[in-house]
């Protein structure tokens, strides 16, 4: 089972700690089940991940998909040659109905709204990353449910719809800015893509290597001779440094921002979250305007 970052092989890439896809894919399925999603879009829970490569989105910068979407365009040959198809077929599913996320409105939803996938790995990391607590993760789930085919938050009062969905946003961004768009993360990314880069073009990698686990892909990087691939794995290190530099950067790295808007079930319709709180809505927008732009990066030391 591929893991899901690069903790497991170069425990660099990550700040929270490693968890693989297996996990993840079954706590999407899990939180399908719980939400009351049918049970072909809990299987899709459960398949969705599985054309993730080695290194997860380090592939991304590797082949500069600044979606983080390579995974999704190897999703159809993937599943068609895994033995899934054929498990699929036993059990009267055709595999190609699951090739179409739009027939899947709680697994997946475009950035600002909720979805299964993107709220799974948003509470599997904010535990380890100290931004919540395992009662608050049960706290926030006693407050979701699908409506009109997507997933909002719904209480008892709207003040405490409208807290719970603040509370929800603002950790969402906490761990974004903590995590998923932080930049020493993503510079440890690019440096890992770059040592893969490196190890392609000298041929101390196979593109087949991809496919398999992260650490038998990074004993291979880390046993490459070649000087060029050897001086990029030194650097990826916990201890190594990163400054933005506008002027001689080592590489430029464009964060994929992610900030919720939750949907609040009030009046008898689902409403945005910054439609009700406009401090919400006016944090949420200057979060994206800080993040959102080119950072020219520099390695500053190591160790």
């Amino acid at each position: 089972m591929v893991v899901y970052s690069t903790a497991q092989a170069a425990h660099a890439v990550k700040i929270a700690p490693a968890f693989t896809r297996f996990d993840h894919s079954l706590g999407v399925c899990l939180l399908l089940r719980r939400l009351g999603a049918s049970l072909t879009e809990q299987i899709a829970g459960l398949l969705h991940d599985v054309s993730h490569t080695a290194f997860s989105h380090v592939v991304d910068f590797l082949f500069d998909h600044a979606d983080q979407d390579y995974h999704e365009r190897l999703f159809a040959e993937t599943l068609a040659a895994s033995d899934a198809a054929t498990i699929l077929a036993r059990h009267g599913y055709d595999w190609r109905a699951f090739l179409d996320e739009g027939r899947f409105p709680v697994l997946e939803q475009p950035l600002p709204r909720l979805c299964a996938d993107r709220l799974d790995y948003f509470l599997r990391d904010a535990v380890p990353l100290g931004l919540a607590s395992l009662a608050e993760v049960a706290w926030l789930l006693d407050h979701l449910a699908v409506v009109d085919g997507r997933i909002g938050v719904i209480a008892a009062s709207r003040d405490e719809a409208v807290a719970a969905a603040r509370w929800l946003g603002r950790t969402f961004m906490a761990a974004d800015d903590a995590s998923w768009s932080d930049l020493r993360e993503l510079a440890l990314y690019q440096l890992t893509a770059d040592a893969l880069r490196a190890g392609l073009a000298t041929g101390c990698i196979a593109e087949s290597d991809l496919l398999g686990a992260d650490r038998s892909l990074w004993e291979k990087l880390c046993a490459c001779a070649d000087p060029a691939v050897a001086a990029i794995v030194a650097r990826i290190t916990p201890q190594t440094r990163f400054i933005v530099d506008l002027i001689a950067p080592d590489f430029t790295l464009i964060p994929k921002i992610r900030a919720v808007d939750p949907d609040v079930w009030l009046d008898g319709r689902l409403q945005p979250l910054s439609a009700l709180d406009r401090e919400y809505g006016a944090a949420r927008t200057a979060y994206l305007a800080r993040k959102d732009r080119p950072w020219p990066m520099r390695v500053a030391g190591v160790g």
